[in-house]
């Protein structure tokens, strides 16, 4: 069994919000894999879904941001799912708008959430798919001001391409491995 964690912030004010690219690949997966609805469980929104013939759950954990790793502590324990089998999708403010990248392991680039997560499993070498949210303006704000604003008119209309591409590339790094 695989977990894929969407970071984000739940609540309508952090809709569509660059914080919430986490929320907004999970939502994708789930859509294009034909999940179930989603349930409100281990103190986040778990749905689940058949991805590349492997039982997947997709979590959002409701905790908010800075304190993810409590919800996912809770469905890894449960479920019995081992830390190389969770991939976590999450913004990063040091990556130019639009790219994503996969990681296997590494520090948390100051992403609170990723944080929390590595201190509650005690593991850092976590998969995961970072989507970049930096642009030309970032210095002109605060960090949090500049994470917990709208994404443009015109980010949104990019959403599908990048979305689909870091689904791309979990499913690639993540899952096609074990079809080997």
């Amino acid at each position: 069994m695989k977990l894929i964690v969407g970071l984000g912030n739940h609540g309508k004010a952090y809709e569509l919000t660059r914080h919430n690219m986490g929320y907004l690949a999970a939502d994708y997966i789930a859509r294009e894999f034909g999940a179930t609805p989603w349930q409100e469980k281990h103190k986040g929104l778990l749905c689940e879904a058949q991805i590349k013939g492997h039982k997947t759950l997709i979590l959002k954990p409701q905790t908010y941001m800075n304190l993810s790793g409590e919800s996912v502590l809770s469905v890894a324990d449960y479920y019995k799912i081992a830390p190389q089998d969770i991939v976590i999708l999450s913004d990063d403010l040091d990556l130019p708008f639009g790219t994503t990248r996969f990681r296997s392991q590494g520090r948390d680039g100051g992403q609170k959430g990723l944080r929390d997560i590595f201190a509650k499993l005690g593991n850092n070498t976590i998969n995961r798919v970072k989507f970049g949210i930096s642009n030309e303006h970032k210095a002109l704000q605060e960090t949090a001001d500049f994470v917990l604003s709208k994404l443009s008119k015109e980010e949104q209309e990019q959403l599908p391409k990048i979305l689909q591409e870091g689904a791309e590339k979990m499913i690639k790094s993540c899952f096609e491995i074990l079809d080997t």
